[in-house]
């Protein structure tokens, strides 16, 4: 594998993290929401994650057997699911959008959850970047040598 595929293996995980932080963000932002703009309360969303070729030349990606230079594994986001678990229900039969029986349902999102989704993808994304920054201090110090 080439230096510089590690670029195309390390952009790609630093942007599917960077839409799993949106996705997060989202998440926190609606927390304490009552009601979507379809009128259902916001129920959580989560990136799922699918490896991909990245950076194909020939070989395996363009559907041949191996031709020279193969592609390295990377990551995208596949789909973003929203989770099917029930909605937080809290007893305030004077809210406007309370039920009959007096309960107002907000959203499904646990906060200790998303902050510790946000940790993971935060430091996921930070060591990446220092991949492609020891990566690229490596190369430049190639090329220091052969100017020697």
């Amino acid at each position: 594998m080439s230096m510089f595929r590690i670029f195309d293996v390390s952009g790609s995980a630093v942007s599917a993290q960077a839409q799993r932080l949106n996705v997060v963000a989202s998440n926190l932002a609606n927390a304490d929401t009552v009601a979507g703009p379809d009128g259902q309360a916001y129920k959580a969303r989560q990136v799922v994650f699918q490896t991909t070729l990245v950076g194909a030349r020939g070989g395996f990606a363009a559907g041949m057997p191996f031709a020279g230079d193969p592609a390295a594994a990377g990551v995208t986001v596949s789909t973003i699911t929203e989770s099917e678990a029930a909605g937080r229900r809290v007893y305030d039969p004077k809210h406007p959008q309370a039920d009959g029986e007096g309960y107002v349902t907000f959203s499904n999102v646990n906060p200790v959850e998303e902050m510790v989704n946000m940790i993971s993808a935060s430091r996921s994304y930070q060591n990446n970047i220092e991949v492609m920054t020891t990566a690229k201090q490596l190369l430049l110090k190639t090329l220091q040598l052969g100017q020697s």
